[in-house]
């Protein structure tokens, strides 16, 4: 299977070939396929692995005991789960896969044996948290201050560019396998209100959703309503 962590990497970091196969033997080792809707870490558990999404979606979540979930972080082919790759006393949320998953399971040793006199390699590394954080960040400021619509519209600019720089785009036409309800948990809506917004977006001429796949009528259009600067996405 081709490396999806090495195809995003290599668009912002000169690979040697000694350092692109040490970032694709990451994504080789004890590999596993998840079921949809199964846990790949749960909540409460005692990791110590890492694990490196090479193909399907999945997210990091938290489950309220009432059953209420929200979905912090959607994780695409080629994103680690956890790119602190440190042990934890304690797993605070859980990384659920949202369609079956393929992961590799790494362990810190072998990050750290990874990154040893591989100046390249350390900075991919870096990349993936430094971005991992700036997604964060944007999310908590989409839940905190944009509307309905500029969330939704700001979300699809980010998956767009996510998906394009691991080769997973067509275009402007891309996978959209999440349901409505996991939008309304990432976005702090709920399911009713996301199929409005759905609809808005459609009527304007800016998005058609079709058979799991999203189309964006006009990119500019959409970037606009959703207040999306993809500055913080660490593309340059």
């Amino acid at each position: 299977m081709d490396n999806p962590f090495v195809r995003k990497m290599e668009r912002h970091v000169r690979l040697a070939p000694e350092d692109r196969a040490i970032l694709d033997g990451l994504g080789r080792l004890h590999v596993r396929h998840v079921a949809a809707r199964q846990d790949i870490e749960g909540q409460q558990s005692d990791p110590y692995h890492t694990h490196l999404i090479l193909d399907g979606w999945a997210c990091r979540y938290k489950q309220f005991p009432d059953g209420r979930r929200a979905i912090v972080a959607l994780l695409l082919p080629g994103d680690l789960c956890d790119p602190f790759v440190f042990r934890r006393a304690r797993m605070d949320h859980a990384i659920g896969a949202l369609t079956p998953v393929t992961v590799a399971r790494i362990a810190p040793e072998q990050i750290g044996d990874a990154v040893r006199g591989r100046p390249a390699v350390e900075e991919c590394l870096w990349r993936e948290l430094l971005a991992a954080t700036a997604i964060h960040r944007e999310w908590i400021a989409s839940v905190g201050r944009r509307s309905a619509i500029e969330r939704l519209a700001h979300l699809f600019c980010e998956l767009h560019l996510r998906l394009t720089r691991v080769g997973l785009a067509d275009g402007t036409t891309l996978p959209m396998p999440v349901t409505q309800p996991d939008l309304a948990d990432a976005l702090g809506q709920t399911s009713v209100h996301i199929n409005r917004t759905l609809k808005e977006l459609r009527t304007g001429g800016l998005v058609a959703l079709r058979s799991r796949r999203l189309t964006i009528r006009d990119l500019d259009g959409l970037r606009e309503r959703g207040l999306f600067d993809p500055a913080y996405l660490q593309l340059s």
